[in-house]
């Protein structure tokens, strides 16, 4: 609109230009409610905020909303179908509810170790599979994990639990790690096909030792996590089993000691006296875990943080 030549401009009142601002606000705050999450900085934080008389025992918290999501989204080969979930608003939601349902639990009230064990295995692939979500499509979750001062997915997307948030960075090595289970380190899943394969089911108290006994068992019949030459006796292995070789045992032999129940049977009755074992490690395939097939032609970093999530410590990708 042109101005009539003499007449001053008008300057926007101040009543205005609040009022614009608030309508902005206003619009951020709904974007970020309906996608159920909140941001502290540059972090990402899912989940609820209870109240300190709302939390409840980490044993009491009802995992069969994420069976449900588990069974209708991902395959028996750990694949997930990211398209479907995404384009389902019910079910981005449900997660979304089940993730604020983590949240009532307080860590600091007793619970038993295999309650705990399911618990934060249960919280970190979820955190991982709604931050996969939010970043789909994507061809790997490497694509996401910038350093310092950029967003990192292992540090920066944290999940809300008690009267905390707590990065994948921090399940794993602060609150997993501790309790003594190697075998985490094959349910624990980063969203790579170099990661264990997801479970298509939640962890449960009643059934975890069987569920982790057929994670170890699935994790070594896997071509691309176990190789083995008979003639030679060398055993080629998934370099998870170099990144946290320390909670194995002590040594590569105590590590070997540890993983060979779970090897297929025509490699166990192969093996040589487990002394003359040599233990090599395999490439690290970091594409996504997608049940659809790869389009994306973004290149996927090879140097990008060494591993993904369980794998690099102190700096989780899994």
């Amino acid at each position: 609109m042109s101005i009539p030549a003499g007449e001053p401009a008008r300057r926007p009142s101040r009543l205005s230009s609040f009022a614009c601002g608030v309508v902005v606000l206003a619009v951020i705050g709904v974007v970020y409610a309906t996608s159920g999450d909140f941001v502290r900085e540059r972090q990402v934080v899912l989940g609820k905020s209870w109240t300190a008389t709302e939390l409840v025992s980490i044993e009491t918290i009802d995992h069969r909303d994420w069976d449900r999501l588990l069974r209708r989204y991902v395959d028996a080969e750990g694949n997930v179908g990211y398209a479907g979930w995404k384009e389902t608003p019910g079910d981005v939601e449900a997660l979304d509810t089940y993730l604020s349902t983590l949240s009532l639990a307080n860590p600091a009230l007793d619970a038993g170790r295999d309650s705990r064990l399911a618990f934060w295995i249960n919280a970190y692939n979820a955190l991982t599979i709604r931050g996969i979500l939010r970043e789909y499509p994507t061809a790997s979750v490497s694509q996401h994990t910038a350093q310092s001062p950029g967003f990192s997915f292992w540090r920066d997307l944290r999940l809300h639990v008690g009267d905390r948030d707590y990065s994948l960075g921090q399940i794993e090595h602060e609150l997993l790690r501790p309790l003594r289970e190697p075998r985490i380190h094959f349910a624990i899943v980063c969203g790579s096909r170099g990661c264990p394969r997801l479970l298509n089911r939640a962890y449960h108290t009643s059934d975890l030792e069987q569920q982790l006994r057929d994670n170890a068992r699935n994790f070594f019949a896997d071509p691309q996590k176990l190789e083995f030459d008979s003639s030679t006796g060398q055993l080629r292995l998934s370099p998870i089993l170099k990144w946290y070789a320390d909670d194995f045992g002590e040594s590569q032999a105590e590590m070997l000691n540890s993983i060979i129940p779970y090897l297929p049977d025509h490699v166990n009755g192969q093996l040589p006296d487990r002394r003359r074992i040599r233990a090599d490690f395999l490439d690290y395939d970091r594409s996504l875990n997608d049940q659809a097939p790869a389009t994306s032609d973004i290149p996927i970093p090879p140097n990008a943080e060494q591993a993904d999530g369980d794998q690099t410590p102190p700096e989780s990708e899994r």
